[in-house]
């Protein structure tokens, strides 16, 4: 108590437990992740780079009824989550997604999605928020697919000689893999907006990986869609940057924050309680210190001073 109130009275003591749990259960979680959204922008301002949204389910908060599942976005640049929301029960991200992007203040930032994102609406709304996108493709947009499959596949095997491209090839090695990438980007899609009408479509992306290790080689193909007119080299950063929000946020919620084991599931609980999550995160990341994250954690339980000067920053 004596520390909290470093920051506010408390002349009639703190919550207990069980009050802090009510006022978890009972507050709005969308108010209470405005406040979040605009926190994080009073630290931050407009955001540079790749803007990655992905979801995430609390596998511990299925209680009666299903786990909760969250969608956040995640600036990759600064490696700071920007907001997220609670996905409505018997929905899915397509319905969650353009709440947080609405939330945002996107302009002039690259926003990535996986396949569950590629709908037309969501693209529309990233252009009029004045970003760019750049979106996974998958069957979920059946002949879209289909036909950009079809037409990068004759393509490759005619030496693109077709069409107007840009190409590049990088190669990465450690833990005994060696993985090779390469990135085709087919700038002329006017054929493809003819059949498609897609918004703001300017270039279609083919990532090539090829992962050695030991005795076996894995190969996956990978198709993309942007509004970006950028060449191979930086479209390949691009695509590569949206899986900051996977290393750099899911899997520290889960190996820093212990996420899937937390069984807080009671009405907007389990939503606040992973806005205040993300809080702690935002503030531990921006400490300096070189500590690894898990330990500028521990220290903050320890050391009281430490802690002050992370709320403070």
């Amino acid at each position: 108590m004596a520390f909290l109130r470093r920051f506010l009275p408390f002349s009639d003591g703190t919550p207990s437990h069980d009050h802090l749990g009510d006022i978890l259960a009972g507050a709005e979680a969308e108010a209470f992740q405005r406040c979040f959204v605009a926190w994080v922008a009073s630290l931050t301002g407009v955001p540079s780079g790749v803007i990655a949204v992905d979801g995430k389910t609390l596998r511990r908060s299925k209680g009666a009824k299903a786990a909760v599942h969250m969608v956040s976005a995640f600036a990759a640049r600064q490696r700071l989550a920007l907001g997220q929301v609670k996905v409505a029960d018997k929905a899915n991200e397509i319905v969650a997604i353009p709440k947080l992007l609405a939330m945002l203040a996107i302009e002039g930032a690259i926003v990535t999605i996986d396949a569950m994102g590629c709908q037309r609406d969501i693209a529309q709304q990233i252009l009029d928020q004045k970003a760019d996108y750049v979106l996974a493709l998958k069957g979920n947009q059946g002949t879209l697919r289909e036909d950009v499959e079809l037409f990068a596949n004759e393509q490759k095997a005619n030496d693109f000689k077709d069409t107007t491209v840009s190409r590049d090839k990088t190669v990465d090695g450690d833990h005994a893999r060696i993985e090779t990438r390469t990135v085709t980007v087919i700038h002329d899609v006017a054929w493809l907006q003819e059949r498609h009408e897609w918004p703001g479509l300017k270039g279609v992306v083919m990532v090539e990986s090829a992962r050695e290790m030991r005795d076996k080689v894995e190969r996956e193909t990978r198709f993309y869609i942007t509004s970006l007119t950028l060449p191979a080299s930086q479209m390949g950063s691009i695509v590569r940057d949206h899986w900051a929000v996977e290393n750099s946020l899911h899997w520290v919620m889960d190996m820093v924050f212990r996420d899937d084991e937390c069984r807080v599931r009671t009405d907007h609980a389990p939503a606040n309680f992973t806005t205040i999550k993300h809080i702690a995160l935002n503030l531990i990341r921006r400490a300096k210190s070189k500590d690894s994250l898990r330990l500028r954690r521990k220290v903050a339980a320890w050391d009281d001073e430490f802690l002050a000067s992370l709320i403070a920053a």
